[in-house]
């Protein structure tokens, strides 16, 4: 369990946490995507305006320069290539050429047509500027941009900034949100963990009478006496399960025979087996395992509990131990696959007529999550289950 500001959250609590996180961080994204790519859009659409009147004034200004130095010149000669060359004073690379394409004097390696005013080419922006007097012998005036590209790049890595930005500030609020939101939930949870803990303090007094009283009792029908037993070891059984549930705490761990845990209790709890006239089938090898001895008791409590109480009169519990793999099966009432996921869920109950406080199970999983057990359920409705524990990692 997980403490934060005052909040406790199970693990089916942060499993919801999450899927909410995952749904409303999905949602944020695509929205951001969308307006990141809108905004990238028409910031691109208005950058290209602006560079495409930028290049078309400045090839305008060298259109003139040419036209006023062919009305001073009128027919003298001078050093053409060396006037282009030292026409240009904007910051693009410019190209004069004549009526046939050819170039006077260029900076342009090459032009790829001249049939538009302004054009993008490899990511380079392209203005022609047609003169059709042919001042000078210039036809067409080129003006290349190169780093318009280079200004798009930099303008994606700016948005994508402020959108990862957004993105973790969206995330934070939606954490905090969705936590204020399960803040009432667990209150309620932890009123009820309250009064269960409140309740069960106080059945333990008259359960440790009962079963005092039980074995000390004479003179009465067997049959009796074994259903009065039953029922008190099934109330000490559910006490331990809400104790330990409720307590929390760390034990120390030492070695155990696990198959001698299995063997103690189900003599503690064979009136429950007999009450059912169940059959029991046990296969166990000798298994050591390191562990409290508590949480190993509560553990196969509760599963061979959840065999007897899911199973039907006269069926049949087999409890084998082998290449330390638990397996307890029964062939009870079974378990539909759509609620397989949720049994381990703490109060939730599969079947409100076999009774229960629904925490034998969360109990199962969470022993099995300290100590790196494996736990796996294979089930199928109407012909019984088999829960899976391999004791590999606590040796």
């Amino acid at each position: 369990m997980l403490k934060e500001k005052g909040i406790v959250l199970t693990s089916y609590e942060k499993s919801s946490l999450f899927r909410f996180l995952s749904l409303y961080l999905s949602s944020v994204f695509i929205l951001l995507s969308i307006i990141g790519y809108l905004f990238f859009e028409n910031n691109r659409a208005s950058m290209k305006s602006a560079m495409k009147f930028e290049m078309m004034y400045q090839a305008r200004m060298l259109s003139s320069k040419i036209i006023m130095k062919a009305m001073k010149l009128k027919g003298k000669h001078f050093n053409k290539k060396a006037f282009l060359e030292g026409l240009k004073h904007c910051r693009f690379e410019a190209g004069y050429y004549d009526k046939n394409k050819k170039p006077l004097y260029t900076e342009i390696q090459q032009v790829s047509r001249f049939d538009k005013d302004f054009f993008v080419n490899n990511k380079n922006c392209y203005t022609i500027t047609e003169d059709k007097s042919e001042h000078l012998g210039v036809r067409y005036i080129v003006l290349k941009e190169n780093n318009l590209a280079l200004s798009f790049r930099e303008l994606q890595l700016k948005i994508i900034g402020y959108l990862i930005l957004c993105f973790i500030l969206m995330g934070i609020v939606g954490y905090f949100l969705s936590r204020l939101f399960l803040k009432p939930v667990r209150e309620q949870i932890e009123a009820l963990d309250k009064f269960i803990s409140d309740t069960t303090h106080e059945l333990n007094t008259p359960i440790s009478a009962i079963l005092m009283t039980v074995q000390s009792l004479k003179g009465i029908e067997t049959t009796k006496m074994k259903r009065l037993e039953a029922s008190a070891k099934r109330l000490s059984v559910m006490y331990g399960s809400l104790t330990y549930r409720l307590e929390g705490g760390t034990e120390a761990s030492e070695n155990l025979c696990l198959a001698m845990i299995i063997e103690e209790r189900i003599d503690f709890i064979r009136e429950l087996i007999e009450s059912k006239h169940l059959l029991l089938n046990l296969h166990l090898e000798p298994t050591m395992i390191h562990m409290p001895k508590r949480s190993a008791c509560r553990l196969i409590d509760n599963l061979i509990s959840n065999a007897i109480k899911y199973s039907d009169v006269e069926d049949t519990i087999t409890i084998t131990l082998k290449d330390r793999v638990l397996k307890v099966k029964d062939t009870g009432i079974g378990i539909d696959k759509k609620i397989q996921e949720d049994i381990f869920r703490r109060y939730y109950r599969a079947n409100d007529e076999r009774g229960g406080f629904g925490i034998g199970l969360n109990i199962v999983l969470s022993i099995s999550k300290a100590y790196n057990i494996k736990l796996e359920l294979d089930s199928i409705k109407g012909k019984g289950s088999i829960f899976i524990l391999t004791f590999s990692d606590i040796l």
